[in-house]
């Protein structure tokens, strides 16, 4: 299992906010990278396909027990929620939808809070629910970094408003710093 991990979650709008950070990474980026999308049940993930051409970084659809690798995107796929468990293997799940979604952001950030603790860092992007709030405070309370898109220009706010309210420990960030948190935070 690698020492630092990074979750993403974005709903609505998240295809080009995703688009925007993304391919900004380089290349010898070292963390593994999980993100949950609201993607509708029963449609192949064309983000996958989508990001892979533009990312310098390997993309890819996460599959169950996998064991998780460095400098990887691992994408939730479509009807399955994506957990990350301790000792380094991925799960998927076809438990009920959380916030009446499947893949949740919640059940992510809240299986990786537990895996990585102070270790992970946590990003909500753009959205029209509250999916990732409860996540992105498991990940402020576990110790790790908590960070949201701003809610003053993302495309739908909602969002990451309520993961601000939800983590009071949570920086508002543009596209840029989060990236450049990214960096940073790896390097480290």
């Amino acid at each position: 299992m690698t020492d630092k991990a990074v979750v993403i979650g974005a709903s609505a709008g998240g295809v080009q906010a995703l688009s925007q950070i993304l391919p900004a990474l380089p290349g010898n980026f070292p963390l593994p990278i999980f993100v949950v999308v609201h993607v509708p049940p029963r449609r192949d993930n064309a983000l996958v396909q989508l990001l892979a051409a533009k990312c310098a970084l390997q993309v890819k659809e996460a599959e169950d027990k996998e064991m998780v690798t460095g400098g990887m995107i691992y994408f939730a796929p479509a009807d399955y929620h994506l957990l990350v468990e301790e000792g380094g293997t991925l799960a998927l799940s076809s438990e009920e939808p959380v916030n009446h979604s499947r893949p949740a952001i919640d059940v992510l950030f809240e299986s990786a809070a537990d895996a990585y603790g102070p270790a992970l860092t946590g990003i909500v992007l753009t959205g029209a629910n509250h999916d990732g709030a409860d996540g992105l405070k498991a990940v402020g309370a576990a110790g790790g970094v908590a960070l949201v898109e701003n809610p003053v220009t993302a495309e739908v706010s909602t969002m990451p408003a309520a993961a601000l309210a939800a983590c009071p420990s949570a920086r508002a960030m543009s596209f840029a710093d989060i990236v450049t948190h990214l960096r940073d935070w790896a390097a480290a």
